[in-house]
């Protein structure tokens, strides 16, 4: 075990954070006929992201915000319809978009915070999207259908009439503020926005939008690590920071925004001047057009520089294992390098990282692997210690260093099993002689069931597995590739999991 000394101070202050986030909101309602538009960027629950980079950052302070504010505001969901179709995944929870969809609206139901109605962008009688469409219905919820625009985002002229978003059902809102969400990114939230306010104004009612998104935060410096860690979760986007050029112009003050909405930005404007009829407008930037206040919320710069270091490395490593199973372009792992390199950090400033490749070199050495493959795992403990593990023909390396953290964690020495030895030969037997699996040695979701068996009737045990809770938030990597029972097992944990992507067998097919 190695010892490293670790202050973890918060550097966000959340009480702050939503007394300015809510002042800002109902002063933008204000502004118009009592109706704002609020696209909402980013994710409205379990931002992690935002938690890693800013600690202390509560990843459900968005609910908190929208309970406050729930007297005055209702929710709709947009989803691209050839998400559905496609079965598009969220990386992050490995479902699909459909059910991330029910998921969100679940977790906004546990906050009793509901659902108004869910749009389905750029829709074309998707197959897909027609059922996840009767099945929306059938549980109560009011379901819209927006279509594709020919010419979109350039012909405003068309856009901005009846044949544009003339032809988007209208959707019925009746409080002030109507948060537009989303289960990912693409699924056309500003779209809804904007053929909301189309349809308001032909109406004769004069609302507004405005634009809640995080990252990159414009009142930092422009290679402030916050601001690059953003470019890292945004790398398959290929986003990238620059100083807002409309709002140095405008107001001789540099604000940070991205590449997307600075480009989108003058057209934007035109169609929102068509919409209302007008040249004037509080829209002289993208920077006006958000309604961020986050940057106010940092009460310690320097924790949040390195914990923002430290996503970006993370950031890297997922990227590297995405693109060693298939699913990544080189190119999404050539920019992910290049933002390590101008926020000045190397694989090796994770603190886990040099542990387990020493875990697995210790491994090879002592030849205790598992046929001839010796993997390592390191993990970094709320104390500052580092805890590794080792494969052997029963355990998964990932599965040792937690089964030997929690250990550390409940003071039980290291000589004591937790795990019956009974147990795990029966679940090795069931791999191999009832399955017919080709490796008997347990996955981590495998091992924490052994756990639970094992606390039945054993104290050190119980004791132990009362621990897991306090992994939480702790960072781990691996030098080889993770099966799919060992990904389950950290994500349910709730780990940072890093890992080399090292081959972990022979096999093309490994769990």
């Amino acid at each position: 075990m190695i010892k490293r000394v670790v202050t973890k101070k918060i550097s966000f202050d959340n009480e702050k954070y939503l007394a300015e986030q809510t002042k800002e909101i109902l002063s933008r309602v204000k502004r118009f006929d009592n109706k704002l538009y609020l696209e909402f960027g980013g994710k409205i629950c379990f931002d992690y992201h935002a938690a890693r980079v800013l600690p202390g950052y509560d990843p459900n302070v968005k609910m908190r915000l929208l309970e406050k504010l729930k007297d005055y505001a209702e929710i709709i969901i947009s989803v691209y319809a050839k998400d559905i179709e496609q079965g598009r995944v969220r990386g992050d929870y490995g479902i699909t978009y459909d059910l991330a969809t029910l998921k969100l609206i679940d977790d906004l139901k546990a906050w009793h915070l509901d659902v108004s109605s869910v749009v389905l962008t750029r829709f074309n009688n998707e197959p897909a999207a027609i059922k996840f469409k009767r099945r929306l219905e059938k549980l109560g919820l009011k379901v819209y259908k927006h279509v594709t625009i020919a010419g979109y985002p350039h012909d405003v002229e068309k856009i901005v009439s009846f044949s544009g978003y003339g032809r988007n059902e209208y959707i019925e809102t009746k409080k002030p503020v109507v948060i537009v969400s989303a289960p990912g990114p693409g699924s056309g939230k500003l779209a809804v926005c904007l053929s909301q306010l189309y349809h308001d104004h032909v109406k004769g009612i004069n609302s507004g939008y405005a634009k809640f998104e995080t990252f990159p935060i414009w009142n930092l410096a422009l290679h402030h690590p916050v601001n690059i860690a953003y470019e890292a979760a945004t790398v398959d986007l290929a986003d990238f920071n620059l100083v807002d050029p409309f709002h140095l112009e405008k107001y001789k003050k540099e604000a940070i925004n991205y590449n997307r909405d600075v480009e989108a930005f003058p057209i934007l404007r035109n169609i929102i001047h068509k919409i209302t009829g007008s040249k004037s407008s509080y829209y002289n930037s993208p920077t006006d057009m958000g309604c961020n206040r986050a940057g106010f919320g940092i009460v310690d710069d320097r924790g949040a520089q390195e914990a923002a270091r430290q996503e970006i490395i993370r950031r890297y490593f997922r990227h590297n294992l995405e693109f060693a199973v298939g699913s990544g372009a080189k190119e999404e792992l050539e920019r992910a390098q290049a933002i390590m390199d101008k926020a000045e950090v190397k694989p090796e400033d994770r603190s886990v990282v040099v542990p387990a490749r020493k875990a697995a070199e210790d491994c090879r050495k002592k030849g205790k692997g598992n046929k001839g493959y010796f993997c390592g795992a390191a993990i970094e403990l709320p104390d500052g210690k580092i805890v590794t593990g080792k494969n052997s023909p029963l355990m998964h390396a990932a599965s040792s260093a937690i089964i030997n953290a929690i250990k550390h964690l409940a003071k039980i020495d290291d000589s004591m099993h937790i795990l019956k030895p009974e147990v795990m030969n029966d679940l090795s037997r069931l791999k191999k002689d009832i399955l017919s699996m080709a490796s008997e040695s347990l996955t981590l979701d495998e091992i924490l069931v052994a756990l639970s068996i094992s606390a039945h009737n054993d104290s050190n045990a119980k004791k132990a597995s009362s621990k897991l809770k306090d992994l939480r938030g702790c960072e781990l990597h691996s030098t080889h590739l993770p099966t799919p029972g060992d990904e389950a097992g950290l994500r349910k944990l709730g780990v940072n999991f890093t890992t080399d992507a090292i081959p972990s067998s022979s096999l093309f097919f490994n769990y």
